[in-house]
């Protein structure tokens, strides 16, 4: 059967691959445009598999509140450049992916794969990632989520750009809290307060700052001090309420919670690709720099 112009066409328009593929299909097919779908489709997720084994450290965070900001959902979608991350189609995809976390509250990120897309969409979030790698040539991940009712307060959030995203549960004055949100993706603290840190973490670094006060010699009266000095200077530099408001550096953020009748139920914070192998670039910079210009 000929292969028309046409045919190739309507076939890229389908799957969005290119000409060239797209008439081999068709030729393979004898003009069969469902069968070199399929072919294509077939093809197209084979080399996704051999694409999930690589890093993919770039992508958007996306966050999405309920009406009256009483439930939240934060996830990360990871790809392995930021060209890809800027795509209509990858952002489109994030954006479903966090409504549906918001509306159905999926246990884990494998029960929120087997879901579908919604919006229309009927296949389950595990084929469209594949589909999407297989028609854009690079891994695609969902790597991670928080859903979140609030239980105290309201629900706040904040996005630098699409590299990081807070989302916080307070109560008290609502500018308050976007300000509190700004200042997590800043200075990502480990926990709200000081009990909420892991023991495992306070032991670890127990033994490490004891193990640099000895070095000094001193009596171990001394350098239990010393270190006991250096936990508490550890502990304002990691927790939420010890840290430095950025907005008013004199003041903690327990200060001005105090101040503003505030206070602080939950927060989570994600940064794009963090612990993953990737180039460096302090993001956290950039928070601070537009909060303090703002």
């Amino acid at each position: 059967m000929a292969i028309t112009a046409a045919m190739v066409k309507e076939l890229r328009e389908r799957t969005g691959a290119g000409m060239m593929e797209c008439k081999k299909a068709l030729v393979e097919a004898d003009g069969d445009m469902e069968g070199a779908v399929e072919a294509m489709r077939t093809s197209g997720l084979a080399k996704a598999d051999k694409k999930a084994g690589r890093v993919a450290a770039e992508g958007v965070v996306v966050i999405a509140l309920n009406d009256d900001a009483t439930t939240g959902a934060m996830v990360e979608i990871n790809s392995e450049t930021d060209f890809v991350a800027k795509n209509d189609e990858f952002r489109v995809f994030a954006d479903r992916v966090v409504r549906r976390i918001l509306d159905s509250e999926p246990d884990d990120v494998e029960a929120l794969a087997a879901m579908s897309v919604g919006n229309g969409d009927d296949r389950d979030i595990a084929t469209a990632t594949k589909e999407m790698v297989a028609k854009i040539g690079e891994n695609i991940e969902v790597r991670r989520f928080v859903h979140r009712k609030a239980e105290h307060g309201r629900l706040t959030s904040y996005l630098h750009g699409q590299r990081i995203g807070v989302l916080v549960e307070y109560s008290g004055d609502e500018s308050v809290g976007r300000d509190l949100a700004m200042h997590i993706a800043a200075s990502s603290p480990a926990a709200i307060r000081a009990e909420d840190v892991p023991q495992e973490q306070l032991d670890n670094e127990r033994r490490v700052l004891e193990a640099q006060a000895r070095e000094s010699g001193k009596p171990e009266e001394i350098v239990q001090k010393m270190v006991d000095g250096r936990m508490r200077k550890y502990l304002g530099e990691i927790t939420l309420l010890g840290q430095p408001f950025v907005k008013d550096p004199d003041q903690t953020v327990e200060e001005v919670l105090k101040g503003a009748g505030g206070e602080v139920h939950f927060f989570e914070r994600f940064a794009v690709g963090e612990g993953k192998e990737t180039k460096e670039e302090n993001f956290a910079d950039e928070v601070m720099a537009q909060v303090k210009g703002g």
